[in-house]
């Protein structure tokens, strides 16, 4: 569902995203800020679709769900779809495994809220999927696989601690393979990574005898501009899955959420707000330093406000996609 909004609205649902966002993370004097609407709308309803499919959501880091599709993960969820979330880096930002592991439990706590339970018990083991050993945990009907690649930086640049390594230099081929930050496992090419996530996903609605909807962030620089390279890829990857397999699924604005103009009901605020804040109290508990809110309050408050997607289809011949 989506709602367009007049310019004299901006103020009032900017201030209601940082008041939840600062009540649930419990952060004082926060102060909301103003803007004018640049852009309308243009989020169509989320596609009818058979309540036995499976979102299997792709995304780089283990906070983008939230922030960029929270609310319509949840109601997606609460309405019956079997969730199976793919994080496809560490997001480890070139610092220690406590960071990035923290990051790990931080996206299980939102998946806790997500399922409408945060006291749901993880079975965490190891999947081992074409070859490659991938961590995997279950949280009540919903399963999550970490595949710990190294964080690409937002320039896909990489970090030191992991040589320099990212998704966006091994898909352009000035990287031979990339390795798991844990060491797990290496991955020879772009497409032993691609043929490995696709073959998850087909195992996942194999076993529950389901369609695939894929959710992943918008792979266009034209429709999604200033992206995280991490985010690119991971939309890059998802479109190859989707021309490979028939699939369908929807594309998210990444950062340039914050840019366009509010769209989100104050429900689907609070839904959003819900998992993001799970999220960052999370992460709270080691270092408050971690919150992303905290760092990047406005920005934050801006993306409770909207979620912009697009339809995602395979390919077929003569189409301009």
């Amino acid at each position: 569902m989506s709602i367009s909004l007049s310019g004299s609205w901006t103020p009032v649902i900017r201030a209601v995203s940082t008041v939840l966002l600062a009540q649930m993370l419990s952060v004082p004097g926060v102060a909301s800020s103003s803007g004018s609407v640049r852009q309308q709308s243009n989020l169509a309803d989320v596609d009818v679709v058979n309540l036995a499919d499976v979102d299997v959501v792709i995304v780089a880091h283990a906070d983008d769900w939230q922030v960029f599709m929270g609310d319509a993960i949840v109601e997606r969820i609460r309405s019956g779809h079997r969730p199976v979330l793919i994080y496809l880096t560490a997001g480890d930002h070139g610092r220690e495994g406590t960071y990035w592991r923290q990051r790990e439990a931080a996206a299980m706590q939102s998946t806790r809220v997500a399922l409408g339970s945060t006291n749901i018990p993880a079975q965490c083991d190891s999947a081992f999927v074409n070859a490659h050993q991938i961590a995997h945990c279950r949280l009540g009907w919903s399963e999550s696989y970490f595949l710990r690649l190294p964080d690409g930086n937002r320039n896909g640049a990489g970090f030191a601690r992991n040589r320099f390594e990212s998704m966006r230099k091994l898909r352009s081929g000035r990287l031979h393979s990339i390795i798991a930050v844990d060491s797990s496992t290496r991955y020879a090419s772009w497409q032993d990574l691609s043929a490995t996530v696709s073959m998850l996903a087909r195992m996942v609605a194999d076993s529950a005898h389901s369609r695939v909807i894929i959710h992943t962030t918008d792979p266009s620089i034209r429709v999604n501009p200033h992206d995280h390279y991490d985010h690119r890829m991971a939309g890059k990857l998802t479109e190859s899955l989707l021309n490979a397999n028939g699939w369908v699924g929807r594309y998210y604005v990444g950062y340039a959420l914050a840019m366009r103009a509010p769209n989100r009901t104050t429900l689907q605020q609070q839904e959003k707000t819900g998992v993001f804040s799970a999220y960052d109290r999370e992460m709270m508990l080691i270092n408050p330093a971690w919150s992303a809110y905290r760092e990047h309050p406005r920005f934050y408050a801006d993306c409770m406000e909207r979620t912009y997607s697009r339809s995602a289809i395979a390919r077929v011949v003569g189409s301009r996609r």
